[in-house]
């Protein structure tokens, strides 16, 4: 009787106390393209692989999902065979295992984009965003590997390049601001003693300088004190090279080279800038001065001088992405005398610094 009275009490219990969440641990999935290109013609076929980068080799299951929505399907590989144009979207995966309290799931993996192009052409753009100074190549490809004579290119609906000949392939060299926007292909070939035409959908083009110019942030502590910020953009691809951070008060060097982009300081009336540098792709940008306190007189920038070797960097292999970056280069400064502590910091960069990562 105690018994039965025990289990009715646990029960009731159980119904009363709060769901349990499901847990989580902080590994996350990797979800990846094995077979297929990330656009496609429909009726092609896509195969992605989900995987957990545990270091403990734990065996784990998969979830899969379309955006929201959870798929029905399980398993390591997900295959599209045959796809549709409804199967466009955003794949993700999820690791899930059993343990003793319940199923531990992982984070979510970052999206794969598949587009399935239901057309006659396509337009294979690279998925990352171009740099400024690089070289971004387009492939134009055609339903069924027709012997194509011709392939235009156009960027806003503008013709750019031309290419007679069976080669689909163009490169679009030394990329610039301008270069961004909306590309799109067309191709032509003979059959049945006809030329055949097909343009393919726009695709996106996005290019972005490897550096933005800084902005610098000057945030008062107290009487004494205040912090010197420099604020940018960072767009190289991984894996990127460090930053070097330099703080000046009027064209003065303030401490060393740091990795760190802020900088305590006394306070001190003033003009005050920042400069950013990547050492190993001889890349630097300068913030426009900005003042402090009571200060007389118009901020000058400091002289900017021509590198010694003035031609492209050329990047070591464990930075592929970066070989066809170029020197960002500035109008040589006039002759004229100047103490060290106007000298520009292209002199003082040749201090050894320590930079911490």
């Amino acid at each position: 009787m105690d018994v039965v009275i025990s289990l009715l009490f646990i029960l009731t219990l159980a119904q009363h106390l709060p769901p349990v969440a499901p847990l989580e641990t902080l590994l996350s999935a990797v979800v990846e393209s094995v077979l297929g290109d990330s656009r496609i013609f429909s009726g092609e076929e896509v195969r992605l692989r989900c995987s957990v980068p545990d270091v403990h080799g734990s065996k784990w299951d998969y979830q899969w999902f379309k955006g929201s929505e959870k798929l029905g399907h399980s398993g390591e590989h997900l295959v599209l065979w045959k796809a549709r144009v409804k199967d466009s979207g955003k794949y993700y995966c999820q690791g899930l295992r059993d343990s003793l309290v319940g199923n531990i799931y992982t984070l979510k993996s970052l999206p794969v984009e598949i587009q399935v192009d239901g057309g006659w052409a396509i337009l294979e753009v690279p998925p990352q965003h171009g740099l400024v100074g690089q070289t971004l190549k387009f492939t134009c490809h055609v339903r069924g590997n027709p012997s194509i004579h011709e392939v235009i290119l156009y960027r806003d609906n503008v013709e750019i390049m031309i290419q007679s000949g069976s080669n689909p392939h163009f490169h679009l060299n030394n990329l610039t601001l301008e270069d961004q926007g909306m590309y799109s292909c067309r191709a032509s070939w003979d059959a049945d003693r006809l030329t055949r035409s097909v343009i393919s959908a726009e695709a996106s083009v996005q290019v972005l300088e490897v550096l933005t110019q800084p902005i610098l942030e000057i945030v008062e502590l107290d009487h004494l004190k205040m912090r010197l910020i420099c604020h940018l953009q960072y767009n190289a691809h991984a894996p990127a090279p460090s930053i070097n951070y330099y703080f000046y008060n009027n064209n003065k060097r303030l401490g060393t080279a740091t990795s760190e982009n802020r900088f305590l300081a006394k306070q001190r009336p003033g003009h005050y800038s920042c400069k950013a540098k990547v050492p190993q792709l001889d890349i630097s940008r300068w913030s426009e001065p900005k003042s402090f306190g009571q200060v007389t007189g118009q901020p000058t920038m400091p002289p900017f001088l021509q590198p010694r070797n003035a031609r492209p960097f050329v990047p070591p292999v464990s930075s592929p992405a970066a070989a066809q970056m170029f020197l960002y280069q500035a109008s040589p400064a006039p002759d004229s005398q100047m103490s060290h502590n106007e000298m520009p910091d292209y002199f003082d960069d040749m201090t050894p610094t320590t930079v911490i990562h």
